[in-house]
């Protein structure tokens, strides 16, 4: 009886937009070395189909946080953005508008304006006041962060969503900054 190599079982199959591939591997394939490097794992393109293999080395997560960076690219953030999921309290977190506002091209279309605002306005204030990464891309809203500020990020999001005015989200958000504050002054009061 034959038994399995015990790294191919573990090996991640994971397809990119093939207008990303490019981010994924960087210039001069410095972003596929940082990751590979990062999490001890080995990576292999397929630039015509957006294939990504991610082979395990010795450390089981590594394959884990690859796939999360890699993710995080596709979704349109920049490698930098994406490798701060290489901090243990950092999350991916990813909301499919679709979800929202149903298949209608036009729709999708309109409420990624909602979310992205004016000159970019309305991402940049959710940025500011949660500490989240904000990245609209395609049929998705990408988000790095730690759990607490993904939350509240995400509810701002969702009431964008849901046809919520672009003052009560930035009330909303500014509301949670100052809860923020004052739990924070209060730890170190103790």
């Amino acid at each position: 009886m034959k038994t399995k190599n015990p790294s191919v079982a573990k090996m991640e199959h994971l397809r990119l937009p093939k207008e990303r591939v490019g981010v994924a591997i960087g210039p001069d394939g410095e972003v596929k070395r940082e990751i590979e490097r990062r999490t001890g794992t080995k990576l292999t393109f397929d630039g015509e189909t957006g294939e990504v293999i991610i082979e395990p080395g010795d450390d089981p997560l590594g394959v884990l946080c690859a796939r999360n960076v890699l993710n995080a690219i596709a979704r349109g953030f920049s490698s930098e953005r994406a490798f701060l999921l290489f901090d243990e309290d950092k999350y991916l977190e990813v909301i499919d508008m679709e979800d929202f506002v149903g298949r209608s091209d036009k729709a999708l279309v309109r409420f990624k304006g909602r979310v992205i605002g004016e000159g970019g306005k309305t991402r940049r204030i959710i940025e500011e006041t949660t500490g989240v990464c904000v990245s609209v891309y395609g049929k998705t809203i990408a988000l790095i962060g730690v759990p607490e500020q993904l939350a509240v990020a995400r509810e701002a999001i969702q009431m964008l969503l849901s046809g919520a005015p672009h003052s009560a989200v930035y009330g909303f958000l500014e509301r949670k900054r100052r809860e923020a504050k004052r739990r924070a002054g209060e730890i170190w009061r103790k």
